[in-house]
């Protein structure tokens, strides 16, 4: 009875890594706090990317078909559309970049005087 109260109904199981864990664990320090916002900021773009991505597949798959268009058009030159295929993947990856960059030079300037240095010297024996 009380190993199953101290196990449902305290904090202690709460914070620990497990198998097949949904989630990330809660941040201990605000360095961790932002890799957990970067993942969610970016996660948030991709899913729109894939929103949009596959609405543009369906539709075309639906306006598109052989039976209401059996002759198909001719598109010999495409530069408008070739240029916003390029440029806006750019865009993304920069939106992406900046507050990376950010979060990773954020980590480097971290510099915090140690309260104990531990000195380890290792040597191999030889048989």
């Amino acid at each position: 009875m009380i190993v199953r109260e101290w196990l449902f109904f305290t904090m202690a199981p709460c914070d620990a890594a497990e198998p097949w864990q949904l989630g990330f664990q809660d941040a201990a320090t605000p360095m961790m706090q932002g890799i957990i916002d970067l993942h969610h900021d970016i996660f948030f773009f991709l899913i729109l990317i894939l929103v949009f991505v596959s609405w543009i597949l369906v539709r075309a798959l639906w306006h598109f078909h052989y039976k209401k268009n059996p002759i198909p058009q001719r598109i010999v030159h495409g530069t408008t559309i070739e240029i916003i295929r390029t440029i806006f993947p750019s865009i993304i990856l920069m939106f992406i970049a900046i507050p990376s960059f950010a979060l990773l030079y954020s980590m480097d300037e971290v510099v915090v005087d140690p309260a104990i240095t531990i000195k380890a010297i290792g040597h191999q024996w030889y048989r």
